[in-house]
């Protein structure tokens, strides 16, 4: 059975550290969000370390991390921002402690890696959401989704989706996060299993063509066919071809799953936008999807 961590409480102590690129502004406002949640922030001894673009060495990135992995005061984990670098000190990692006394890790983007990586190996759910690099443009509404996630209130979305979704109703295991990362993790102990899982997918800044051709990996491999369910978040900020690609990755997507028969919805509010709602990997869900409406429950 898949592990949760205790739900966070007030008074708790949080840690954040930066395992991927780089800080180049301040926590502040990140950390007086936190704080007014009620919660004491700690911040590991290299969160504003640099190295080339890298938030420090990969030896004090990954010191950063396992101290509070091994810190049985810290009840949460963020990342401060994404960028790349999580997967360089994956491996040097020691999930002992943490499998002893698991805890909430919170990230999106590159962290995607880490999310995978720790359901994967230790059983144990995790959060997608705002980091605190991001809490200075995030909605007031997202925010408040990932401290809801954190302290164990009750989550539904219910929106309407712009392009037109394969209607259905599903429950199961939501697994996902960043394209480019869970392609990334093929072939390794941090990948995914998809079998009746729900995907959610997102990504930013790539090719149409770099999607399709991930996209027709995950197919080619037969992971898309043992899905539930498919949860289509942002695809934003993507580069178009000067050589037009001839489709958007809605449609790369569509066109991609046409052989399957389980719900798909699509421009879910996850994802690299101001309003990156929090999704529990690990975590049952339900979807409940209408060719414009989408409800999740989580």
């Amino acid at each position: 059975m898949i592990k949760q961590p205790p739900y966070l409480k007030k008074g708790d102590k949080v840690g954040i550290s930066s395992p991927a690129k780089k800080l180049t502004t301040d926590l502040s406002k990140a950390i007086s969000i936190l704080e007014h949640w009620g919660l004491k922030v700690v911040l590991g001894n290299h969160v504003y370390a640099a190295h080339h673009q890298f938030a420090g060495t990969d030896e004090q990135r990954r010191e950063d991390l396992q101290n509070f992995l091994d810190d049985s005061e810290i009840k949460a984990i963020f990342a401060s921002r994404g960028g790349y670098g999580t997967i360089r000190i994956l491996d040097d990692l020691d999930f002992q402690n943490f499998q002893q006394q698991p805890k909430w890790v919170v990230g999106f983007s590159d962290i995607t890696i880490l999310l995978s990586h720790i359901l994967t190996q230790t059983n144990t759910q995790s959060v997608h959401g705002q980091m605190p690099k991001t809490f200075e443009n995030g909605t007031e509404e997202s925010l408040e989704s990932l401290r809801k996630a954190l302290f164990g209130e009750a989550l539904t979305y219910v929106y309407d989706s712009e392009f037109e979704n394969r209607p259905g109703s599903a429950t199961g295991t939501l697994i996902g996060g960043n394209l480019t990362l869970l392609i990334a993790a093929e072939g390794s102990g941090s990948a995914f299993d998809y079998t009746d899982k729900i995907l959610f997918i997102e990504d930013v800044g790539e090719h149409e063509y770099a999607i399709d051709r991930m996209m027709r990996t995950l197919k080619r491999s037969g992971k898309l066919a043992k899905l539930k369910g498919l949860i289509v978040a942002a695809f934003n900020g993507y580069e178009i071809e000067e050589l037009p690609f001839g489709q958007s990755p809605e449609q790369i997507i569509k066109e991609i799953v046409k052989d399957y028969d389980f719900p798909v919805c699509y421009n879910f509010p996850s994802g690299h936008i101001d309003g990156n709602m929090a999704m529990t990997i690990g975590n049952s869900v339900n979807m409940e999807v209408e060719r414009k409406k989408v409800i999740l429950k989580q």
